[in-house]
């Protein structure tokens, strides 16, 4: 993936461009650091975060690793889409802030694969994301 040409140059330009992924930033999402093949996020858990059971909901263990792929995705090529996720949920968290870590798996023509690894901040896997992409 090093030839190809990269669509942020910073975090904040990849913020901008997603400026309008409002379910993302209500819900707490923010983007850390822009990696040559992917990106860090996170999201600070509040009250809104948790089940009725006293654990972080699934949606936005979800939607964490979601937006870590989209901006990893969209660094490469403007416009890729998912065409297929999967989610394993790996343990409960146990700490305040979840992080997710995007790396590329596979970069085809029109289709790429990635991976997002969420922990919290003890350390503990919570949970691993991969998404293929369709690169329109």
């Amino acid at each position: 993936m090093d030839n190809q040409k990269k669509r942020f140059g910073t975090a904040a330009e990849a913020w901008e461009y997603f400026k309008n992924d409002r379910f993302a930033e209500s819900n707490g999402v923010r983007l850390d650091e822009i990696t040559e093949d992917g990106c860090v996020c996170h999201v600070d858990l509040n009250e809104t975060h948790y089940n009725a059971l006293g654990g972080v909901m699934g949606g936005i263990i979800f939607t964490l690793a979601d937006f870590a792929f989209a901006v990893s995705s969209n660094n490469v090529h403007e416009g890729t889409v998912a065409i297929d996720v999967s989610i394993r949920y790996l343990s409960a968290a146990k700490g305040r802030r979840l992080i997710a870590e995007a790396e590329c798996v596979k970069e085809g023509r029109n289709t790429c694969v990635y991976q997002v690894k969420v922990t919290d901040d003890t350390g503990r896997s919570i949970a691993l994301f991969t998404a293929t992409g369709f690169k329109p």
